[in-house]
């Protein structure tokens, strides 16, 4: 008898066992019901693409049932793992083995809500961590456990233990080295006090032989396993000639071991195992320390790019289909469930719902989005089913930029730590050549080998160019963070170093000091015109001013025709013009209006917007922006730390001093062009020796930022001002500017200090190496202990305090 696939689980088995049913004129086999129970479900919810994915993958069927499955039910099992309500329901938590994106955790729950017996299945995507309550009377755990590995996947129970194990590799290989490191030093010094002890009270040589033998038993497992990591970077770093702290380590350890070995054969001299396993202690120990502190310090940097879905929900001819986000296209219709994070930006098309936005803005209130509102990648989809149409592919939505954005961050490094690392490259070679030199000059002028060596493996041991390699990187990596979690994005480590030493604030008006949607206040119309006109202008820009006058028709409920406007233009700073049917529109400010030889020179305390047909002026708009909450207070505090704040603005005078007054800047600069701004920082940089940070959010903002030493970008302006900027402010706070100038300049103090640290700590301890003060146990307690220092001190930028 033949030997056909199962349409599910693609094992084979005769055809004469199969269930065979005909679809579409296509004839479907199963080797069991599960397997066509489980066919039908994902067909009935639109993810038969699975068998697309699948391919040619055997799983495990559905019925059949394995061993290791039975344990599942044992009382033991049930006793570790399970918890039992008080209405006789189970609960457990597992683990799921092999989700990667939210559709798998749409699958998983599916299916386990359309097993009979289970009451609730919730999985958690961040941690694949589900939650299965069941009816022990209808259904066995071990047959929910078959059910999730039916399609693919497996399950286990959570044990936390386990789980730390899995996660933390790098740190279990530290601990296991460190616990072979500090059981063989302990030892070794217990055998060393009888060695000293004997060479003061005097010790028969065949009793000092046996503790010379035990000592290097003990000690060469923490040279060999302990010590691996550095013997390893020696290794990189002799195969790329570079002298590094493992270079100093291993060398100055592996010197100290073979010439002990030389003194036990040959019983000449003293033996310092225990040297070389304290060497290798207090190096590993704190390089551990080193590596939990780096770990946390870039948690929040985790937490903003982990857990990124790979895959979403497409609706394609009516269908769902999983799609890699990759391949997702402009205009493809994405489906959201409750709990999904959005991966690509959109505008809703279907449905309506609740959205969080904390990741992105900072405010923990729920956002509402309904039909025609932009939803940002990042944000999380709460309480509803929504669809909406992608407008930006994969790579140019907010998510994936923040994300490399922050990967870039934390790569590119501050002039000031280029400095440092060809510093810290230098320095071990002459730490390299000192200790030669030194035991070179000791053994001639003092004659001892012995004493001459270990005061030149003190000197290798006790220099540190760790501190002075991680002064650096490691206060901008916390610095870094720290943004990040107050939603403010450096595109580099170096803008926290340049941003410090700034002196000089320029800030754009309209979307930057304002909110950037400014409303019409007032209106005089000179004569009679068709509202269309207007209408159909300035829905050709994007400007806020354009958007205002845009809302402000609409919400006089007049009902507007699409007007197809030719030779459209769009003037920066000025307004826009274009022709319809042979008549000449124009809509700008006072400037525009008399470059067309226009006349109007009314005067009003807010911006005013006027509109030409034909060269004669019909109507007039005042329009008045709101201030952004706390723009006074964080002008003010900024102010306050003796920078200078001035307004750049294109915008009339009357309106631009009536802003400025009421948030406290004195220097405003009205009725600028793009390149007039450009030009009035060029000029400060030059002339006047400054360090600008600008502050902008639109298009004519681009130049001036381009400009500028520090360009910041407010996160919901034009894509063109992001993309040239160096800061982007998530929550469009101006706060965010002040807490920016505080973390840069705590930042940049504490590298200072570490540097500072670092070069006092090898100025100090190196020659007090080489003059015979230090013992080579010293010399390794005081470099694990130098390199802590710089990190502990790295980690007190955490404790900046902020308001809000």
């Amino acid at each position: 008898m033949a030997q056909i696939a199962c349409t599910h689980c693609n094992l084979k088995f005769d055809e004469s066992v199969m269930i065979t049913e005909t679809k579409d004129g296509k004839a479907l086999h199963f080797c069991c019901k599960g397997c066509q129970g489980v066919y039908h479900l994902l067909e009935s919810e639109g993810l038969d693409t699975f068998y697309d994915k699948l391919g040619d993958t055997a799983l495990q069927p559905a019925i059949q049932k394995s061993e290791d499955l039975e344990k599942f039910d044992l009382e033991g099992f049930r006793n570790k793992y399970i918890k039992e309500h008080e209405d006789g329901l189970y609960e457990i938590n597992l683990i799921i083995e092999g989700i990667h994106c939210s559709a798998c955790v749409w699958l998983n729950e599916k299916v386990l809500h359309k097993t009979d017996g289970v009451i609730e299945a919730t999985i958690n995507y961040t941690n694949n961590k589900a939650k299965i309550v069941w009816d022990p009377d209808e259904i066995k755990l071990s047959k929910i456990i078959e059910t999730i590995r039916s399609i693919g996947y497996n399950a286990y129970p959570y044990d936390p233990a386990l789980q730390e194990e899995r996660a933390n590799k790098t740190k279990k290989e530290y601990y296991s080295r460190i616990l072979v490191a500090v059981f063989g030093s302990m030892n070794i010094m217990w055998i060393a006090i009888a060695h000293y002890a004997g060479y003061f009270s005097g010790m028969r040589q065949e009793f000092k032989d046996i503790l010379n033998v035990a000592e290097f038993i003990l000690a060469t497992p923490v040279l060999f396993y302990s010590g691996w990591v550095f013997f390893r970077g020696a290794w990189y770093g002799y195969r790329n000639k570079i002298v590094n702290m493992d270079t100093l380590v291993a060398s100055g350890a592996l010197s100290a071991y073979i010439y002990s070995i030389y003194a036990m054969v040959t019983q000449r001299g003293e033996v310092y195992f225990d040297s070389v396993a304290m060497i290798i202690t207090f190096v590993l120990v704190g390089k551990y320390l080193e590596v939990l502190s780096k770990k946390h310090a870039v948690d929040t940097l985790d937490s903003i790019m982990g857990s990124t879905p790979t895959e979403v929900t497409v609706i394609q001819d009516s269908e769902k289909a999983l799609v890699s986000v990759e391949n997702v296209s402009l205009g493809d219709i994405i489906e959201l469930k409750p709990g999904e994070k959005v991966v690509i930006d959109g505008v809703v098309t279907h449905g309506e719902g609740s959205f969080d936005e904390s990741s992105l803005t900072g405010e923990s209130e729920a956002v509402f989005k309904q039909k025609g509102d932009c939803i940002l990648s990042g944000s999380i989809c709460l309480d509803s089913v929504v669809r909406y149409e992608a407008t930006k592919d994969v790579s140019s939505s907010l998510l994936h930029s923040i994300v490399s954005l922050l990967e870039e961050s934390i790569t590119k490094k501050p002039r000031i730590e280029q400095l440092a690392d060809t510093i810290s490259g230098y320095f071990s070679t002459i730490i390299l050549i000192t200790a030669v030199l030194t035991f070179i000059g000791w053994w001639f002028f003092g004659g001892e080998f012995e004493h001459a060596l270990i005061i030149g493996i003190s000197v290798i041991v006790i220099a540190c160019p760790c501190a002075l390699g991680l002064a650096t990187p490691m206060a901008t990596l916390v610095g870094i963070s720290m943004a990040a979690k107050r939603n403010i994005l450096f595109k580099e480590a170096g803008y926290l170093e340049t941003m410090a030493k700034s002196d000089l604030l320029a800030l754009d008006k309209t979307g930057t000091i304002t909110e950037g949607k400014p409303s019409v206040v007032a209106e005089k119309t000179y004569s009679d015109y068709d509202r269309n006109l207007l209408h159909a202008l300035v829905s050709t820009s994007n400007h806020p001013i354009s958007n205002g006058i845009k809302r402000y028709l609409e919400e006089k409920g007049e009902a507007f025709s699409t007007l197809d406007l030719e030779d459209i233009k769009t003037i920066q700073a000025k307004g826009l013009e274009a022709s319809y049917n042979g008549l000449k529109l124009v809509g700008g400010n006072a400037s525009f209006m008399q470059d067309h030889g226009i006349a109007c020179n009314d005067a009003a305390e807010h911006t005013l917007f006027y509109f030409a047909i034909e060269g004669k002026l019909v109507a007039r708009f005042e329009l008045s922006d709101t201030i952004r909450e706390g723009a006074k207070e964080a002008i003010a505090a900024i102010k306050a730390m003796g920078i200078e704040v001035v307004m750049l603005t294109g915008d009339h005078a009357k309106s631009a001093c009536s802003i400025a007054e009421e948030v406290g800047i004195e220097e405003v600069y009205s009725d600028l062009l793009p390149q007039d701004k450009a030009a009035y920082i060029k000029a400060q940089q030059e002339e006047g020796d400054h360090i600008v940070v600008m502050v902008g959010d639109g298009i004519n903002d681009s130049i001036a930022l381009a400009q500028s030493n520090i360009a910041i970008a407010m996160g919901n302006g034009a894509d063109v001002a992001i993309s040239v900027s160096d800061v982007v402010l998530m929550d469009e706070k101006l706060q965010s500017i002040y807490e920016a100038y505080r973390l840069s300049r705590r930042t940049y103090r504490a590298v200072k200090e570490n540097l500072s640290f670092s070069l006092l700590y090898n100025t100090v301890a190196v020659p007090l190496a080489m003059a015979g003060y230090v013992t080579p146990l010293i010399a390794a307690l005081s470099m694990s202990l130098s390199s802590l220092v710089v990190v502990g001190n790295s980690m007190r930028i955490k404790f900046l305090k902020f308001k809000g």
